[in-house]
C-alpha cells in the first residue's frame, strides 16, 4: 500500500517534473522515445494544430520496450502518428538513439543533413521527464528555443495508464535523481529544486521507491 504522504509527495514531484510551458509554434517537434506511445498521440495532435510542421521521432529500444515495441521506439511512434491521420511527408525517424542525450543529438544531425533549419523545438516526451529532456535538449543544442510538451494528463490519469502505482512512483524519484546528479557529469545543465521537492524525494527515497536511481 501506497501512504497518503507518499501519494502527497508523489504529486509534488509531478508537478515539478512538467515545464507548464505554454505552447507555440515550433521549427520542428521532437517526440522522444519510451514506452508511451501517448508522445505520438500528442505529437500529432500538435501538428494537427499547426504547432510545427515536421515531426521528428527518435528512438531505438530498451530493456522495457524490446517486447512492446520490437521494431523500435521511432518506428512504432510513426506508425501511430500515421494511424492518426499525420502525412508521411511529416515524419522523419531517428531510430538508434538508446536515451535522452542521443536522441537530442542524433535528432540534430538528422534535421542538420535533411537541410531543415531549426530556430526552436516542441520537445514531446512522457509527463514526468518534461524537466529532464528539457535540461538535457539546453545542455545539447543550447542555441535553439526549447518548448516542453506531453499528453495531458492528471496524476491520477497517468498511474491509471500504467497501471502499476508503485513503479509510477518510482519513475518519478529516478527522474529527480538524474536531474540532480547529470548536471555534475555533464549530461543536463542545472535545475533549481524546490525545498519542498526535495524533502518530498527525500522521504519517497526512504520509503523505498527506489527501484529506479542510477548507482551515484
Amino acid at each position: 500500500m501506497i501512504s497518503e504522504q507518499s501519494w502527497a509527495d508523489a504529486r509534488v514531484l509531478w508537478d515539478y517534473h512538467q515545464m507548464h510551458h505554454e505552447l507555440r509554434p515550433c521549427s520542428v517537434a521532437i517526440g522522444l522515445g519510451s514506452h508511451d506511445l501517448g508522445v505520438a498521440d500528442a505529437a500529432a495532435d500538435l501538428y494537427k494544430h499547426g504547432m510545427a510542421p515536421l515531426i521528428v521521432f527518435t528512438g531505438a529500444t530498451s530493456p522495457t520496450t524490446r517486447e512492446l515495441m520490437p521494431r523500435g521506439e521511432a518506428v512504432h511512434y510513426r506508425e501511430r502518428a500515421l494511424e492518426l491521420g499525420v502525412p508521411s511527408s511529416a515524419i522523419l525517424i531517428e531510430p538508434k538513439a538508446r536515451n535522452t542525450g542521443e536522441n537530442i543529438r542524433l535528432s540534430r544531425s538528422l534535421l542538420e543533413d535533411a537541410g531543415v533549419h531549426v530556430a526552436s523545438v516542441l520537445l514531446i516526451s512522457k509527463p514526468y521527464e518534461e524537466r529532464r529532456a528539457y535540461a538535457t535538449a539546453r545542455k545539447l543544442w543550447p542555441e535553439v528555443e526549447i518548448v516542453s510538451a506531453s499528453m495531458p494528463m492528471t496524476f491520477d490519469d497517468y498511474v491509471g495508464s500504467i497501471g502499476d502505482p508503485h513503479l509510477v512512483v518510482d519513475m518519478l524519484v529516478g527522474s529527480l535523481q538524474r536531474l540532480l546528479l547529470y548536471p555534475a557529469r555533464g549530461f543536463t545543465i542545472i535545475q533549481p529544486v524546490r525545498d519542498e521537492v526535495a524533502v518530498a524525494y527525500k522521504r519517497l527515497c526512504s520509503e523505498g521507491f527506489t527501484s529506479r536511481l542510477v548507482v551515484e
